[in-house]
């Protein structure tokens, strides 16, 4: 019987300090010894958002802390770890110097592989780590970080059908919970005060709904949150334009969705279609709920990760790290961070003023 490699993932794009030990059974299937995730959610809070220069500085008091408990959990020995992967970028490269240079080190120190891994293309194989998912594939990617659509043709083989042109999703929620008054990270609460509100209450605006084919914009609908916020008085008012905004974000995404699924039928001659949703708004309930509906309208099968794996972490960036370790595709330790790293490396920056659709 043939050793199943080890891989030890590390994550610190943004505010979670990541380790992960990752193997795979004999049926090639991912087991995931150890999932460590460190949040600086107390860190940022009375600031709001995330501070770079704080979660930096988490990042460096932690990270040994974290990838040593993630070796513990999982019942092997660091001599064991046949390959290091650690995200590379998109990220906070402050943040981002931390993991990458914690799994240098470390890799330099065992002798063994480096792997630099796209913290995106982490979150485009996540339901890799509970499925047989197989390519092509449709990716939305919905994050605090990125809102896109994907056409997944294999491991590095990406294809942009479209994006958002201002703001991600996941900061549109944070954004919208802030000015209600929700303490940071505020997005997930946004569904939770949605449940006692009217959906019907306000009408707010879908940016480029008409236009853009499956390119996304988020900035008009926020300003049109704001707008209305300092004329709230009520907690009834708030609960109500946190159902009109969640509303508001399905129908945006069950349109664009749609172009989305033409679009990657145009390029892709499949039997059977595959819809994956991931990133940290992927645990959305309500989000799941209205996209599986036009899955099932549209005969897709959809396919979506753990809610644990959704946001942020190190089981993602190790499973990166086995299919690459597979295909011998490893890095040099003088791999640089990249603060800006698109899976379509040949796509249109379509951020800023003046962008046409």
């Amino acid at each position: 019987m043939s050793k199943k490699p080890l891989i030890l993932g590390i994550e610190s794009s943004c505010d979670e300090t990541a380790a992960s030990l990752l193997t795979e059974n004999e049926q090639g299937i991912p087991t995931i010894l150890s999932n460590i995730i460190s949040s600086q959610v107390n860190v940022h809070k009375e600031f709001g958002g995330v501070v770079p220069e704080l979660a930096a500085r988490s990042h460096v008091e932690k990270i040994d802390m974290i990838v040593q408990k993630a070796i513990d959990d999982s019942g092997r020995k660091i001599e064991d770890i046949d390959a290091i992967a650690s995200t590379a970028g998109p990220g906070l490269i402050v943040c981002l110097s931390v993991g990458l240079s914690f799994g240098k080190a470390l890799a330099a120190s065992l002798d063994k592989p480096f792997i630099a891994v796209n913290h995106l293309e982490g979150h485009a194989l996540s339901p890799k780590l509970d499925s047989n998912l197989n390519y092509p594939y449709l990716l939305l990617l919905i994050s605090g970080g990125h809102s896109q659509f994907l056409n997944v043709q294999g491991l590095g083989k990406y294809k942009r059908l479209g994006t958002t042109i201002d703001d991600a999703l996941g900061e549109a929620f944070d954004k919208t919970a802030k000015l209600l008054g929700i303490e940071f990270p505020g997005g997930p609460q946004i569904e939770l005060l949605a449940k006692k509100g009217d959906p019907n209450k306000y009408i707010l605006p879908k940016p480029i709904f008409n236009k853009g084919g499956c390119n996304l914009s988020f900035a008009g609908l926020k300003t049109a949150v704001l707008k209305i916020s300092k004329k709230i008085k009520t907690d009834q008012e708030k609960f109500d334009l946190s159902a009109s905004f969640q509303k508001t974000i399905e129908e945006i995404l069950y349109k664009k969705t749609k172009i989305a699924f033409s679009e990657f039928e145009n390029q892709n001659k499949v039997s059977t279609k595959k819809f994956v949703v991931a990133g940290g708004v992927a645990a959305n309930k309500n989000i799941r709920s209205i996209l599986k509906k036009l899955c099932e309208e549209e005969n897709y099968q959809s396919i979506f990760p753990p809610i644990e794996f959704c946001g942020d972490n190190a089981a993602m960036i190790a499973m990166v790290g086995l299919e690459k370790f597979k295909l011998k595709q490893f890095n040099n330790l003088n791999y640089p961070a990249k603060p800006r790293w698109p899976l379509d490396e040949n796509a249109t920056f379509l951020k800023g003023a003046g962008v046409q659709l």
